[in-house]
């Protein structure tokens, strides 16, 4: 990912960028942490939910469970980076509109997680920039799913420093760097971003989600529709 990429995407998050569509808690079996169906034109993905983070959990049932999420897009689509949704603004928007301003009018307290990795499928929530929201508090329902690419252990251990200078007891194991060199990742947003569940089925779809042709404000030109509902 280049630096100007990074850049653009906290920008971007200054509009309150970064995720929450059908059914109802009276039919969910209580048998584990909660799932997510998210279907799309390109497939279907099941997030679990993190019990670490109960907060944005149960911020994203509730808005599962409203349809909140049904219709609308994934607005912003970086290949090797991640897909983004949530702005409720985007439900039948038309071609050209600007996307990714848009919430429920609230924002979520941070419930970041040294264990909470941004690896490939991870489920993160997006917010405004550190320079107007230091307490890195998160976007009421604008989300992303992370695709990013393998990382090498230099880059692992360069990442790691920068983290360190904020917070110097983070260090990542050696099953987090394994999975960050086979499956890949962005592990820059570590320690900055939420991160409350990870796809479980179907994480080829953000791959097929990140391929498509985009245009200015990385919209997809033709409009990637997603509908939601707690299965669990």
């Amino acid at each position: 990912m280049t630096r100007s990429h990074k850049l653009s995407f906290l920008i971007a998050a200054t509009f309150p960028f970064i995720i929450w569509a059908c059914g109802t808690s009276d039919s969910l079996v209580d048998t584990g942490p909660k799932r997510v169906l998210i279907e799309t034109s390109f497939g279907e993905m099941i997030v679990e939910l993190s019990d670490s983070t109960p907060g944005h959990r149960d911020n994203f049932v509730k808005l599962v469970d409203e349809g909140f999420y049904d219709g609308l897009l994934f607005h912003r689509v970086i290949q090797d980076f991640m897909v983004q949704g949530g702005d409720p603004g985007s439900r039948g928007a038309k071609s050209g509109k600007r996307l990714g301003s848009g919430g429920p009018g609230y924002t979520l307290d941070a419930e970041i997680r040294a264990d909470h990795l941004h690896t490939k499928g991870a489920l993160s929530a997006a917010r405004q920039g550190d320079n107007v929201n230091p307490a890195k508090k998160s976007s009421g329902s604008q989300f992303y799913l992370v695709q990013g690419k393998p990382q090498s252990k230099a880059q692992m251990r360069k990442t790691q420093r920068r983290i360190q200078s904020k917070t110097p007891e983070f260090e990542y194991t050696e099953e987090q760097l394994a999975k960050y060199a086979t499956s890949g990742g962005t592990p820059f947003l570590d320690m900055d971003y939420t991160v409350f569940g990870y796809v479980v089925a179907g994480v080829d779809v953000i791959d097929s989600i990140a391929q498509v042709k985009t245009a200015r404000g990385d919209r997809p030109e033709e409009d990637v529709i997603m509908n939601m509902r707690v299965i669990r």
